[in-house]
Formats: structure tokens, sequence, C-alpha cells
């Protein structure tokens, strides 16, 4: 049976000149289902991070200038296109900073859209009906376009697919009050044009939504009065043009949607499979007038599979990339997760009972969190493994208890039974297929220790979160019900396994763990793994300093003498020189090991800058510059180290070190600058932006012979031993 999940926000929404838009002007998907490119409805462009919620590169037209057509990414030459002004195309990289330096092309007709499939080459449509490959328009930008559509004729939707290995560009027009279907085939060039039937007076689609299946191109069209049709053409009869008469395309109703009182006013449906399509905008049968939902509903068997309500205005958006479906909605753009298994009968009633075959028994890939959001397979805990070992004969052939029994047991038995029962369910060998009710024991046993102080089950919390059922959506007070018990242990363990903790509670888990006095710290049990990592990082303390990413203390003194000269004069004394000999404060970890340990595990989480940066401002300034200090040390360890990132070991990125460094300086630097005992760490941070400045400039004057070796043809044969003399000009 479909369903939906627990969605998340992807960013917020740029307010639109209209009340009726939500300023969003399309979704892409770019190189993987895990990045999307948005473009609002004036002047920007962003790729995203879906899974970090996290922008990634953007970038703006001037002043004056508005985009008027949904940037796309060309996967062939890993660039990005968009229309600007009806005219302008414009081409550029992720490395490109400002749009107005990179390529730009102005057509001599106004453009309609930019298309592109995955490892297919854009296509560009134009308002008249006309559609040129990209690279042909840009090798003659002035080149005249020819007017396909009639007099008082206008494009309203258009999309493309592969089919066949073909490229096809299908759009839809209204002219007068009647609607066509436009197919238009690429290499070998052919146009088809179709006449879609009326429906009511007065009534046009709110949407349309186009797919290839068993050699047929299958449209899917809403109307405000609820009804889903479908228009089916088929491949083997798309041949020459067939001139400006338009064929009649017949059409069957797939849904009639409940509309309540009056008609359907922002609304869109949108193809998932072959039996399943999502609809936003429509009442949900059973809920009250003026709610609108997000369903799914099965077009084999006319039911509704599911439903969740959407919060805020409707704008009739939908996109779907890869189990995920974006949507605008109030001020956000949210994007929600769902799955759709094969269609049955008895899944669509809701009544489909897992057969009890050994192979059910066998671990299953019933979808967890970590597979929804990131598209990973679930993967047993090594705890629930280990417990599958040891059962013994006698615990098989006792009757276990069901999940509504263990459930009752949890909110009256003590601890020790609660226990018992919780480690005997999760022994089962059918343990994959009650993953959707781990989460709801889950909540009760949080819930009864937030109502008794008395209980408290900590192991069995800890294995809930060690199957990987869980995420922070699902059982919410989790992490804060740890934090308030100072079980760090399980507050670790929700960091590394809940994809979809807000950043209000990153922050609350930060302080507490910058807080916490490192002798507390130590007594801590956390696991091995994340413990070692810091283990070797710290014995690196006294060990041989090295030159790596550009950086090492002889360059760093000299910048800070540079610095500090340039502030006034420094004396350098016998006491000063004598210090250089020891190992400098900045070299020596300004936390305990356990502590270190948690700090990288907030490190690693996900988080979105717009949404963290409020709640950083909550730290004082003496917890900023001991995380700061703490981010400095890591900072130098990377530096003279490369390849201390370990794989396999929980050990946070360079790149995560320094986003958080930039994070708290934004939050915090008018204080910092006020705050005597920062002075120092400012300083060194400002040089080692000196050092990688330095670095990068030294780089970029090597830059063109390293280009001129790439180019060099490397000889085959060279024998076992050869002197080659490469001149570098």
């Amino acid at each position: 049976m479909a369903a939906l999940y627990e969605g998340y926000t992807l960013c917020g929404l740029v307010p639109a000149q209209t009340l009726s838009s939500s300023g969003i002007q399309g979704v892409e998907t770019e190189r993987d289902s895990d990045h999307v490119v948005v473009t609002d409805s004036t002047r920007c462009v962003t790729l995203y991070k879906v899974s970090d919620q996290k922008p990634l590169s953007s970038w703006t037209v001037k002043q004056g200038q508005t985009l008027t057509c949904s940037a796309v990414y060309n996967s062939q030459t890993k660039e990005y296109v968009a229309v600007s002004d009806s005219k302008v195309i414009r081409i550029w990289k992720e490395e490109d900073i400002l749009l107005d330096k990179a390529f730009k092309a102005t057509v001599s007709a106004d453009v309609w859209r930019v298309h592109c499939v995955p490892e297919g080459e854009p296509v560009v449509l134009f308002q008249r009906g006309a559609v040129r490959l990209l690279d042909s328009l840009l090798s003659a930008p002035q080149q005249p376009i020819e007017e396909v559509l009639a007099q008082e004729e206008a494009i309203r939707w258009s999309t493309n697919i592969l089919a066949e290995s073909k490229q096809f560009v299908i759009f839809t027009t209204e002219q007068k009050g009647d609607h066509f279907l436009y197919l238009q085939r690429l290499n070998p060039n052919t146009l088809q044009r179709y006449r879609l039937e009326s429906e009511e007076p007065g009534l046009s689609p709110l949407s349309f939504s186009a797919s290839y299946r068993d050699n047929h191109i299958r449209l899917l069209y809403l109307y405000p009065n609820g009804h889903v049709y479908q228009s089916v053409v088929s491949m083997r009869g798309l041949g020459a043009d067939e001139g400006a008469q338009a064929l009649s395309l017949p059409r069957n109703l797939l849904l009639g949607l409940p509309v309540g009182e009056g008609l359907l006013e922002a609304a869109s449906a949108l193809v998932l499979d072959e039996a399943h399509v999502a609809v936003v905008g429509v009442p949900h049968p059973s809920a009250g007038a003026g709610k609108d939902f997000l369903c799914i509903w099965n077009t084999n068997f006319q039911t509704l599979q599911a439903g969740k309500e959407m919060a805020g205005k409707i704008y009739g958006q939908l996109w779907g990339y890869s189990n995920k479906l974006f949507i605008p909605h109030g001020k956000t753009l949210s994007v929600i997760p769902y799955e759709c298994p094969k269609s049955s009968l008895a899944a669509a009633l809701g009544k489909l009972k897992q057969a009890k075959t050994e192979e059910s028994k066998a671990p299953a890939s019933v979808p967890s969190w970590n597979n929804i959001l990131h598209g990973e397979k679930a993967q047993p805990s090594r705890t629930v493994e280990t417990r599958k070992t040891r059962t013994n004969r006698k615990t098989q052939a006792a009757p276990s208890l069901t999940i509504d029994q263990v459930l009752e047991i949890t909110k009256m038995a003590p601890v020790e039974e609660v226990q018992k029962e919780v480690e005997g369910l999760l022994s089962r060998a059918d343990i994959q297929e009650l993953q959707a009710s781990l989460g709801q024991l889950a909540s009760t046993l949080v819930s009864r220790s937030l109502a008794d102080p008395a209980f408290y089950t900590a192991s069995t919390l800890a294995q809930l979160v060690h199957t990987q059922s869980l995420c922070h959506s699902v059982c919410p007070d989790l992490v804060l019900l740890a934090l308030e018990k100072k079980d760090y242990f399980l507050c670790q363990l929700c960091l590394q396994f809940f994809p979809d903790i807000p950043e209000a509670v990153t922050c609350a888990c930060l302080k507490a763990f910058i807080s916490m006095p490192d002798a507390d710290a130590e007594k801590v049990s956390l696991e091995p793994e994340s413990v070692s990592f810091m283990e070797t990082l710290i014995v690196r303390e006294h060990g041989q300093v090295g030159l790596q990413n550009g950086f090492s203390p002889t360059s760093f003194d000299r910048d800070r003498s540079d610095a500090l000269s340039g502030g006034g004069a420094v004396l350098k004394t016998r006491e000063e020189d004598k210090e250089k000999t020891s190992t400098p404060p900045e070299q020596i970890c300004p936390v305990g090991l356990h502590k270190a340990v948690l700090l990288n595990e907030v490190l690693r989480t996900p988080y979105s800058d717009t949404f963290l940066l409020p709640h950083l401002k909550d730290l004082s300034s003496q917890q900023v510059v001991l995380f700061l200090q703490y981010l400095q040390f890591l900072y130098l360890k990377y530096s003279q180290d490369a390849s201390t990132p370990m794989h396999g070991l929980r050990s946070p990125s360079l790149t995560q070190i320094m986003d958080w460094v930039c994070l708290l300086l934004d939050a915090h630097f008018t204080v910092l600058v006020m705050t005597p005992e920062a002075k120092g760490l400012l300083l060194n941070l400002h040089c080692f932006v000196k050092s990688q400045v330095r670095l990068v400039s030294e780089l970029g004057k090597i830059e063109g012979s390293l280009q001129e070796l790439n180019k060099m043809k490397v000889k085959k044969d060279v024998g076992q031993y050869s002197i080659e003399v490469i001149e570098l000009f």
C-alpha cells in the first residue's frame, strides 16, 4: 500500500509578486537524486543537497533582469542552462560565481522553456512552438525561428521525455477554449498535433503530467471539477508530420476526485507509476472543508492510499524525483518522501497480510528512514544480529508476544520487565516486518519516561535507535529526554542515526556537550569507533609536524608576526623563543577525549544554515570561544596530515569543520571582537585564511603548466628504465 512519510523543509519561499504564485518557477533534478536546482520567479537559481536541506551554491542575475525559464542541468557538459528576459540564454558551471560573467547568447525569438533529460542534450522550446537542440541554436543564435502555433494559440504546459532512445518534446496549448497536444520528435524531426476532448464549458485543465510506458506516451490531466483523465498516444502511430490538421485524441476517466463545494482553483496531479497518482490541493474525502491535502490515489482500484494535510496556501505545483515529492505551500518548499509498492487489490484495500514463509523471515528490504531519505539499504543492527545468534531453543519454542501486547506492557510494567520484553521483541526473526511499530513503541517509552521521572529504560531506547527504524519525526522527544537524563550515549546514537534532527535540537546538544565538565564526560560510555579516531588524533599532538594543505607552523608564525606588526610593535623576548620549542597551545586539544567525540557528532549532523544561525546566537561567548578553539585544533591536525579523516571511523570532514567555523563567526563576530580572550583566537583564524590564500595563489601560478602536463601524450612503451625531460614554459 502506498505511503507518505514525514516531510521536511528544503527552503523558504521568496515573496512573489502575486498572492497566487509560490515564487518558484521550477525544481529540476541535478547530478543525482540528492541534488536539485530550484529557480525562483525573479532572479535566483539555487543548488540544494536534499538530504542535508542545505544550499550548496546560488547564482543571481543583475537587478532589473528576470529569469523567465527554470534552470536545468546538462549532465553531459556538467553545466547549468537558464533563460533571462525571454531571449538571453545563460550557461554556467558550478564553480562560476557571477552569472553576468558566464556565457550568454541572445536569440531571435522568445523562449518558453529549456528541457533536459538525464544524459540528453538540452532542448529549447520557443513560445510560438518551434523546437531547437541547444547546440544547434547556439551555433547561430540569431537564426530565424518559425512559428508553429496558430493565431491566438498559446502554450500552457511542456515537458520532454526519452522514449525508445528518442527525445520527445511534449506541450499543450489553448486556443479560444480548445486544447491541443503537440508531440515533437527530434532526430528525425516530426510533429504531431492532437485535439483534446472538451470538458464542461469554461473548464480548462489545471495540470498536466506525461509518462512513457509500454510503447505508449500517456498524458494525465486534472480539471477543476476533480476529473482526472488519461489520453494515450501509441509510438507506432508516430510518423511524418500531420500538417495543421489536428487529430482527435480520445480520453478515459481515471479518477473522479471529491472537490466539495465549488471547483478546484489550485491543484495538481502527478503520475508516480502505472497505478498511482499524487494529487495536491484536493480535499480529503473524510476531512472537513477548507483543508488542503497531498494524497496518493490508486488508479487501478479507485482507492485513496495515503494522505497528508499541507499547512498554508497551496499553489497547485508539484514535482517528483526519486521517491520524493516537492511541494510549495505556505511559506516553505517541502520534501515529502513516499513509496508505492506493487499494486494489488488486497493492498489497495489495506488488507494485505505478510506471508509467514521461510523467505519472509530473511532480512527483507523493508524501507527505513535512512533509505527513504538517502536511498540506503536498511541494515540490521549488530546488536540484533548478535542477539539472534544467542537465542537458544528454549527461547525459540516459547510463544512470542505481539507488538500490541508489548506496547501494553511498556505502559505499566517495571523497568526490568519492559527491557526483557522489548529485547525479546527485537530478537525475533521477523523484526523487519515490525519497523513501523517500533516508532510507536519508542514514543510510548519516551512519553512514560517524561511523565514518570523514576522510569527510564536507557538500554532499551538505545537498542531501538540501533535498529535504524526511528527518526526524530517519529519520536521527537527522544533526544531532549536523553539530554534531560544526561544519557549522552543515547544522544550520540540519535545524532548518528537520525537524518532529520532539527537545528534547535542540534544546538541544544551542542550547548549540553560544550558545558559538560571534562571529568563527567570521561565517565560516559561512547561508541568505540568514534573514540578510536580521537585517541589517534590526540596521540599525534607531540608527533612530527609536516606541511599539508598549504599550512605549516613556520608559515603560521610568520603570518602571525606580520599580523601583529600591522597593529603595533612586537618585542620578541627570550621567554617567547623558549615557548617555540614546546607544543603551541593551539595544537593541544582544548577539551577532553569524550567531550571531543560528542562534539564531532554535532559537526557531522546535517543542518540548514538559515535555521541553525538563530540558535547558535544563544551560545555564550565562553562556549563559542571554546568550540572555536576545538575547531582550530581539528583544522591544524587536518592541515598537518591529509590522512587524518579516517574511513570507517566517525571523523568529521575538513569541509564540515570550516563550515562550522564560518557559522560561529557569522553568529558571534561582534561579540568575539569585543571579548579579550578571543583576540588571539581570531588572529590565528585570520592566519589560517591567509595561508590558504597564499596556497591558492601559488597553485594559480603553475596552473598553466599543470594543464600542459595533462595534454601530453604518455609513451606506452618506456622499457624498464627511462629518463624524460619535460620543459615547462
